[in-house]
Parts: C-alpha cells; sequence; structure tokens
C-alpha cells in the first residue's frame, strides 16, 4: 500500500440482500474501529465526508431501503469518491445463496422489504436483480451462505482489522457432491490423487492430520500439482493487486471434502502465508460438521 493510500481516509459501503448478514458485518466493523452509519440516503453522503478528518474510517450501511437507494447513485457516488484526495471508497458487497435467504426468512417470521404483501422469495429475486451490478462492482465479496456469526467475523476481520493488507487470499476445500463454492476466482480438482478415503485407518480421519497429509504427499503427481498451483497463485497475487483487487479466492475440491482437498488447502494456504501474503482458510465441509 503506498503512502498516499495509508492517508487516506477509508469509507466502505457494506450491501448486499436482506438477511445476509449485513448489519452483523457493521457490528464488526464498529468495533474495529470504524465509524458505523446504516442507512444514510446519499444525498447527505457529502455532508458526512466534510464532517470529519482523516482520523475515522466509516462504514456505511447500503440497501434498498435507504429513501433514495438507486444502483445508480451508489455506483455515481463511489465513482465521485474515488477522484476526491484524502478518501479511500471500497465496496464490500455480502452475497448469500436464494434458498437460505429464504430460509432465514421463513425462521425470523419477517417480511421482506421489497415484498411487504407478497411471498418473501418475490422480495429476493427482486433485490437480488437490483443489486447485481453492484456484486459485479465489489471490491470485497464474501459469500455467507455457510458462515455463521463467528466465521462472518473472521472473514472481516482478515480483510479490514488495522494492519490488515489490501489483497488478502481466501483458501477454502469443498465436496463436489455439494457442488461448487460460490463467488471463487479459482477451483482446482483434487480428485485425481490418491484417496485416503479407501485407507481404513484414514477414513475417519480429514485432511488436518498428519497422516493424511503423508498419504496424498505419497501420489507421485503430487509434488508437481502442488508446485505448479503455487506458482500460478504467486503469478496471479501481485497481477490482481496491481489491478485494484483486494482478494484472490482459490477452492480446492475433492469427492467428499474431508480429506485430500483440506489436505491441498491447509499447505497451499501456508505456503502462500510463509511468501508473506495474508491469507484466511475455511474448510466447507469440516465446518458444517462442527
Amino acid at each position: 500500500m503506498s503512502e498516499g493510500e495509508q492517508s487516506a481516509r477509508r469509507l466502505v459501503f457494506v450491501t448486499g440482500p436482506s438477511g445476509a448478514g449485513r448489519s452483523s458485518a457493521l457490528n464488526v466493523l464498529e468495533d474495529t474501529g470504524f465509524e458505523v452509519v446504516d442507512n444514510l440516503p446519499l444525498r447527505l453522503l457529502p455532508a458526512l465526508i466534510e464532517s470529519g478528518g482523516n482520523d475515522h474510517s466509516i462504514a456505511l450501511g447500503i440497501d434498498p431501503r435507504n429513501r433514495d437507494f438507486s444502483t445508480n447513485g451508489v455506483m455515481d457516488a463511489l465513482g465521485r469518491l474515488t477522484a476526491l484526495p484524502g478518501v479511500a471508497p471500497e465496496l464490500l458487497y455480502l452475497d448469500c445463496a436464494t434458498e437460505t435467504l429464504l430460509r432465514r426468512y421463513s425462521e425470523t417470521r419477517r417480511r421482506h422489504p421489497l415484498a411487504p404483501d407478497d411471498r418473501p422469495s418475490d422480495g429476493i429475486v427482486r433485490e437480488l436483480e437490483m443489486l447485481e451490478p453492484l456484486k459485479a462492482r465489489a471490491d470485497f465479496l464474501i459469500d455467507t451462505t455457510n458462515l455463521n456469526v463467528h466465521q462472518l467475523r473472521a472473514e472481516m476481520d482478515h480483510w479490514f482489522a488495522p494492519g490488515g493488507r489490501r489483497l488478502v487470499v481466501s483458501v477454502q476445500s469443498f465436496s463436489y457432491k455439494r457442488g461448487l463454492p460460490r463467488s471463487v476466482d479459482m477451483v482446482l480438482d483434487c480428485r485425481f490423487l490418491k484417496n485416503p478415503y479407501w485407507e481404513p485407518a484414514l477414513r475417519h480421519l480429514n485432511g488436518t492430520d498428519e497422516a493424511v497429509v503423508e498419504y496424498v504427499q505419497s501420489d507421485p503427481r503430487f509434488a508437481e500439482f502442488a508446485e505448479k498451483v503455487n506458482d500460478l497463485s504467486l503469478l496471479l497475487l501481485p497481477a490482481y493487486r496491481d489491478e485494484g483487487k483486494s482478494y484472490l479466492s482459490v477452492a480446492f475440491g475433492c469427492t467428499g471434502g474431508q480429506h485430500r482437498s483440506v489436505a491441498m488447502a491447509q499447505m497451499h494456504a501456508l505456503r502462500l502465508a510463509d511468501a508473506g501474503w495474508q491469507v484466511s482458510i475455511r474448510h466447507r465441509e469440516l465446518d458444517l460438521r462442527k
């Protein structure tokens, strides 16, 4: 990060579909030292910027409940703020699968703000369509579909805690049986490696156990695969950073998401961390069992 970027006042727009965790994300940002303002009309944004110095970063909650909300209005505001000296505007988008949003509304029995008299599913569809341009523009994208509050806080801390680097690498493992994870940049298939599942002594272990790691590493194709994946990531990371991106997400998949993909994700994350990158790691299927 350059000296100019370090002295700029950080302004994070936080948006995403209702029910995706926007309020929880704002609470985390407040805990890390941001001044949080929720549902501020966009027309009042200039006054907010002018009212303070550079000592506090601001997190601004934005969603269709804002009185003068429009995707074009948010995009225009981001464009204008980018041109201002001393201000570093960023957009955080909290994504979530439609089925999960619907379940959350069913559990809380809340009415959807865009469908107060209709089914929540109608409001969810309308809102996702409305927010699609902002999702495409996002500097940070967190998929909360399978995250609890504590896991969301961990993801937020990696990106927004004081002293954090501008570009974060998110490494995760998953099971192809449950489908591809959402919003990832690179997906790597580990199913060609020897499967520890077929070894009775390893079946009930996972890729964080040393015995499983050693078994995966014994595959004659492992070393070259791991090296090429590492080289590709180290090639892309500076390119993403220079392009102004804030994160790169890498997902390793195997049949059950328990052995090979977990081991590969663990090893790859450690190698990137050793190379000096800030890395968050998540094992989707293991997390679901906790």
